[in-house]
């Protein structure tokens, strides 16, 4: 029990919290525009006209009001929308998650929804996407940070604002409903990688516009690298500077420097870089490098890249080489550094709620079954489901890939591997006790995050979390065309108490019936 000058002291922090959190409002209007990241149009599915969308930034604890509103015309594609905030908790908010038809119906064009929602404890670096089957991979995808006024690393850098946000992603020359399902079990293969929206394309000429970063002589720089992938991972590197990270999925860590990184769709990474060569150097560019693993790989007149310009140097491509001996980062060397350990017992099932999930594929049709189930999406929400009164997931659709998790219970969740899918789980960050490429089990102060690899045939990826947040979570690979071949599950945690903590309004309510009465996207 607090004494009263301890209780005194509680509640002056507390005001003082909340005199500095503010309401952050603005709109977000989606849209179909006709870009050119790589030299050649399409038409594509964006935030504000841009890809990648806009930042945006808050400070920790701040309210977030995103209005989104559907302006969609182009019918190659899907016209309904919805956002996921990628790596925000939404404790006590399950309806602002974003995933269709898990937390809500779709917004239809000529309407718009009020995503309203805090972060609290949270700051770092996410994103935000399209939920909306394989949407996000036209287009509408864009960064989101959250800063924390006392941040732990902050005398690491001097620089940290959007001139050092990294948004790598891929992009695809032909609207996402022509490449896939009709690709069978092949997944589509990326034309182009680009940085913050640009690119070149292994069969243009070399000329195409590179993304630039400009960093000044003595300086050191937050890099905040965004994966923004459908598909592919990324080796990450610069020519001539390490990289120091301090942030994995918006869980500061350990610093830990490494010459490159890998980085898998849906991830996040915070480096510090200093910018310490000579500007009378003849390599004052440098290559910014992000070989995929899917797609055209290798560097060849710029492809993958992008550039790392030193201020006064010319406007030109840089001439540095890459290292191939560059050390690469290890995930298991990354130790948060706020509350680490995992919760249970240190011992394999140690845990309230063990469960194993095996990963399928079907190799004539490309769909990927969990526990021999592939998940469809249900015609009404699960969380919808919930508040209407089915409280047993056994009952709660899409049949077989709902789970029951208890509250306030600690869970273990096996992953065995065999193909390297970057697994998401929604409503949690989490502990990965074992981690790809290794045998070993970190319960002391395993790395942190809310996108795991989940490796090889020999791994066995094991993750724990603790059930503190009710409401229905979509745990996915985040490759999308994956997602769309049903690689998902739907765990119902703490069933009983999801309708008394998360409170959803009449503009919530309405998007189900203007959806089933106007849905644009029936013939896709």
């Amino acid at each position: 029990m607090l004494n009263a000058l301890a209780l005194h002291s509680f509640l002056l922090l507390s005001l003082a919290h909340l005199s500095r959190s503010a309401v952050v409002s603005r709109d977000l209007t989606i849209v179909n525009a006709d870009l050119s990241p790589d030299g050649l149009t399409r038409s594509a599915v964006v935030a504000d006209g841009q890809f990648p969308g806009p930042l945006i930034s808050a400070n920790m604890g701040d309210n977030l009001q995103i209005n989104v509103i559907d302006n969609l015309t182009d019918a190659s594609m899907h016209r309904a929308t919805s956002i996921h905030w990628h790596g925000l908790l939404q404790k006590g908010t399950a309806e602002m998650d974003g995933p269709a038809f898990v937390s809500q119906c779709p917004i239809i064009p000529g309407n718009s929804f009020l995503y309203n929602f805090s972060a609290p404890g949270q700051s770092g670096t996410y994103w935000y996407h399209s939920h909306l089957s394989s949407q996000y991979c036209d287009g509408l995808r864009g960064p989101l940070v959250l800063y924390d006024p006392n941040d732990p690393h902050a005398d690491l850098y001097d620089v940290d604002d959007e001139s050092t946000v990294i948004t790598i992603g891929d992009w695809y020359r032909n609207p996402s409903p022509t490449l896939f399902p009709n690709t069978g079990n092949v997944d589509p293969v990326p034309d182009t990688t680009t940085f913050n929206g640009l690119g070149r394309n292994a069969n243009g000429d070399g000329t195409e516009p590179l993304a630039v970063v400009s960093v000044t002589q003595g300086s050191r720089y937050r890099f905040r690298l965004v994966s923004t992938s459908c598909f592919p991972s990324y080796t990450f590197s610069i020519d001539g500077h390490s990289l120091t990270v301090i942030e994995a999925d918006g869980i500061e860590t350990e610093p830990v420097t490494a010459d490159s990184l890998e980085i898998y769709a849906g991830q996040r990474y915070s480096v510090v870089v200093n910018a310490d060569q000579s500007v009378a150097n003849y390599f004052a560019n440098y290559w910014i490098r992000a070989n995929p693993s899917s797609g055209t790989t290798g560097f060849t007149n710029g492809t993958n890249s992008a550039i790392l310009r030193y201020d006064g140097a010319p406007d030109a491509d840089p001439a540095t080489i890459q290292n191939l001996e560059a050390s690469i980062l290890n995930e298991a060397d990354l130790h948060p550094i706020v509350s680490p350990g995992a919760p249970g017992e240190p011992e394999i099932g140690g845990v309230d709620f063990a469960l194993d999930l095996q990963i399928g594929i079907d190799l004539t049709t490309g769909e990927h079954p969990v526990n021999g189930v592939v998940y469809r999406s249900p015609s009404v929400p699960v969380l919808l489901q919930i508040l209407s009164g089915t409280t047993d997931p056994v009952d709660l659709l899409p049949a077989g890939s709902v789970y029951e998790l208890p509250g306030n219970s600690s869970i273990e969740l096996s992953l065995p591997g065999g193909f390297p899918h970057p697994i998401h789980l929604h409503g949690h960050s989490f502990d990965v006790v074992r981690v790809a490429g290794s045998t070993e089990y970190n319960y002391a102060n395993p790395v942190r995050r809310d996108v795991v690899n989940i490796g090889a045939a020999t791994d066995n990826v094991t993750i724990r979390f603790v059930t503190d947040n009710a409401g229905p979570w979509i745990m996915h690979c985040h490759i999308d065309w994956h997602l769309e071949a049903g690689l998902a599950v739907v765990f119902a945690e703490d069933t009983g108490n999801i309708a008394s903590e998360n409170s959803v309004d009449a503009d919530w309510e309405a998007l189900c019936p203007e959806y089933e009465a106007n849905n644009p996207d029936a013939d896709l």
